[in-house]
């Protein structure tokens, strides 16, 4: 199974527990495979620069290099038109269309306001891994 997290999934995965850690976990161990973008990427280094001075005892650096090396990269072209309210959310659809991704993972109600668009399901940590990692565990 492949699915594209949002930034602030894969980043509460690295930095707290709980079903963003889990849904991370089940990557690792190559239960499911994690579809990235440059441009989501490039969030995610960002924002756990930013994070970095909150929580200076946790360093994200292993997990992004990690997820540079080991993830599915997908050219992800900005999409024709402008899907979610706000705008820097579609790199997350662009990705999910360009890598024929159905599943993204996120608790942004922007995301999740435009759940179904092309055939691509936005779901909530939780649901998740509720729907797809419970039973293997």
């Amino acid at each position: 199974m492949r699915a594209i997290l949002d930034t602030n999934v894969f980043l509460s995965g690295v930095f707290f527990t709980g079903p963003p850690y889990r849904i991370l976990k089940a990557w690792k161990e190559g239960t499911i495979q994690l579809v990235i973008s440059r441009e989501i990427l490039g969030e995610y280094q960002r924002v756990a620069e930013e994070l970095a001075g909150q929580f200076p005892e946790i360093d994200a650096r292993p997990m992004l290099t990690l997820v540079a090396v080991k993830a599915e990269l997908f050219p992800a072209p900005r999409l024709a038109e402008r899907v979610c309210s706000d705008p820097d959310d579609d790199k997350f659809l662009a990705c999910a269309v360009a890598s024929r991704t159905k599943i993204v993972v996120s608790g942004d109600k922007h995301l999740l306001a435009v759940s179904g668009f092309r055939g691509i399901k936005v779901v909530k940590p939780r649901q998740f891994v509720d729907e797809h990692l419970s039973n293997l565990a």
